[in-house]
């Protein structure tokens, strides 16, 4: 088969096209021949040597695709050639074929295409691993989304606001504030030019929101604190501003704050199993019913994966970029 091979650590032009063996099916394991792939964050740094592959896992880099079933393992019972699916990977993605545990398949959702399919499982999976399952983000409450424009925002957002909750969002640019409106953000705040915390505070009447999401890390997080509600929680994802920083914890006690973190690329394959499980009960009849769509700025050949990390280094997108095998 071809796959995108990281030929060394560097930039976008370290990655190659080239003919690969085919993975090894285990006995739990489906083989998807894949149709799509989709760029996230943790691609660009694997790409450039500071985010390796879990041990005994693919090295060519993609953390979700879709595709059909080609073969089952063993010890497979649910999933049987010729399905159509998406799935949750520790890596091996941008390739034509990637094989993969069963309990990290989804059928595709009801409604949407096989190559879209493609931009759902990693985010799905992200938050609602997160916001929902460990921060409780709850019907009435109030919510905050760094980065409301990309992939991970643009599907918390759509998330959220299917389960009645008030929507913050910061983006670098009007563009992408009203693309974050057009989905259902009820605030949207250009960090460029705005103190987000202050507008926060203005928006809920100096209360603060419930729980936040954050990809930037360091830079932010004292601004965070100040922005939570009592009983507030801050979840970081990412550390686009960094992974150091000072900040008075005193907040923490006064307001009973909670901070947390987690990546889902090193969990288990039974916590994997767990989180696709629960996607596949709460967020996949948001998709069927249509409240929660797909967002893609952009279809790219597998053979132009270096141009896809190009543009999702610009930050100028909204949304999913896709890899077409």
């Amino acid at each position: 088969m071809k796959a995108v091979v990281i030929t060394t650590p560097g930039g976008p032009e370290v990655l190659k096209l080239q003919e690969v063996e085919d993975p090894v099916l285990k006995e739990n394991e489906v083989l998807i021949k894949v149709e799509a792939t989709a760029l996230n964050r943790a691609d660009t740094l694997q790409r450039q040597g500071k985010y390796p592959p879990p041990k005994g896992e693919s090295d060519f880099p993609g953390l979700e695709c879709s595709g059909v079933v080609q073969k089952v393992g063993n010890n497979v019972s649910r999933w049987k050639v010729g399905d159509q699916v998406c799935a949750l990977l520790s890596g091996g993605g941008y390739a034509e074929k990637v094989a993969v545990p069963a309990g990290q398949v989804l059928p595709v959702p009801s409604g949407i295409s096989l190559k879209d399919a493609a931009s759902f499982p990693e985010v799905a999976c992200t938050v609602w691993s997160t916001v929902f399952m460990t921060s409780k983000l709850s019907p009435g409450e109030t919510f905050l989304i760094h980065g409301g424009s990309s992939g991970i925002g643009t599907f918390a957002i759509q998330m959220a606001k299917y389960l009645g909750i008030k929507v913050f969002v910061t983006a670098g640019s009007e563009e992408k504030l009203n693309a974050c409106k057009e989905l259902g953000a009820d605030v949207g705040i250009n960090y460029k030019t705005e103190d987000f915390v202050a507008r926060v505070k203005e928006e809920t009447g100096g209360k603060g929101v419930d729980v936040i999401l954050d990809n930037i890390g360091g830079s932010y997080f004292q601004k965070n604190l100040e922005s939570l509600a009592i009983d507030g929680r801050l979840f970081i994802i990412g550390f686009m501003g960094g992974v150091k920083t000072e900040a008075n914890i005193s907040l923490l006690l006064a307001k009973r704050l909670t901070v947390q973190g987690a990546g889902l690329r090193t969990r288990s394959l039974e916590k994997k199993a767990e989180i696709v499980s629960e996607v596949e009960k709460n967020v996949w009849p948001a998709i069927a019913q249509g409240k929660v769509k797909p967002v893609v700025y952009k279809y790219l050949p597998l053979s132009e994966a270096g141009e896809g990390h190009k543009l999702m280094e610009t930050s100028a997108h909204i949304g999913k970029i896709l890899l077409l095998a």
